[in-house]
């Protein structure tokens, strides 16, 4: 009996072990799982699995990139610390994500009016927002606000043979009228093509943009300095920064913008 027994619960652990865990990419709390396919959520876990896996993306600290030769950008993505040195308009943002709150100076001054500061840090909020999502959008398939379909097969303009996903959105970001198709390759489940839509209910998009030149950094792969030269360059995660690159002005080695 007691051997019976035995075999039974090392059977159920066998059966038990087997079956994939909800909580390898657990969807982000918002994430609209009732109207999702369930077949565009399984490729959004290999796609995190293929990234380096949701443990590697946790535990990952300092993002670093420049978008477009427009701005730089230092990310603690463990305090919600985001530097962001925008020599265009002569401006840096030293915000955190998590509370809004901050600092800015434009020019020589900082702002000190609350009116004024107040929409600076927002202005500095939506610069992450869209220029994270250019670099990271991969480990946010199923993120707060997001609904997810699957649309159908189809290759890549450089002919990969793909699953075609969508991503609608429900009162996040700037923009939650926006929609984005992802084209997740069957061979690694890497996005290797992204359409952007401005309108949720638009047919054609406003673009069409390859997501490529994948690296190693730290234990997750990152898509920078793509090949029709769009989106994120000079990537970098580092463990750590100085804390004074998201309190001072001036930045201290070995930071570089």
């Amino acid at each position: 009996m007691v051997r019976c027994l035995a075999l039974l619960v090392s059977a159920i652990f066998l059966l038990v072990s087997c079956q994939p865990s909800a909580e390898v990419n657990p969807p982000a709390e918002g994430f609209n799982v009732q109207d999702s396919d369930p077949e565009a959520i399984e490729i959004a876990d290999k796609v995190m699995e293929a990234m380096g896996g949701r443990q590697a993306w946790n535990n990952t600290q300092v993002i670093t990139w420049n978008f477009f030769g427009n701005r730089h950008l230092i990310w603690n993505k463990q305090t919600g610390d985001v530097r962001i040195d925008a020599p265009r308009e002569s401006a840096t943002y030293l915000i955190n994500i998590f509370d809004k709150t901050g600092k800015v100076k434009v020019g020589d001054h900082e702002l000190t009016m609350q009116d004024s500061l107040g929409k600076y840090l927002n202005r500095g909020q939506g610069m992450w927002i869209n220029d994270a999502y250019w670099l990271v959008m991969p480990f946010k398939l199923k993120d707060s606000g997001v609904t997810l379909k699957y649309l159908r097969d189809e290759a890549t303009k450089a002919g990969a043979d793909a699953h075609v996903l969508q991503l609608t959105f429900n009162n996040v970001g700037n923009t939650p009228d926006n929609k984005y198709e992802v084209w997740v390759d069957k061979s690694d489940y890497l996005i290797k093509q992204w359409a952007y839509f401005a309108k949720y209910d638009q047919d054609e998009p406003n673009y069409i943009r390859p997501w490529d030149n994948y690296k190693q950094y730290g234990e997750i792969l990152l898509s920078g300095d793509r090949s029709d030269e769009s989106g994120p360059r000079s990537v970098q995660v580092l463990p750590s920064v100085p804390s004074s690159v998201f309190t001072e002005w001036d930045v201290p080695a070995p930071v570089s913008l």
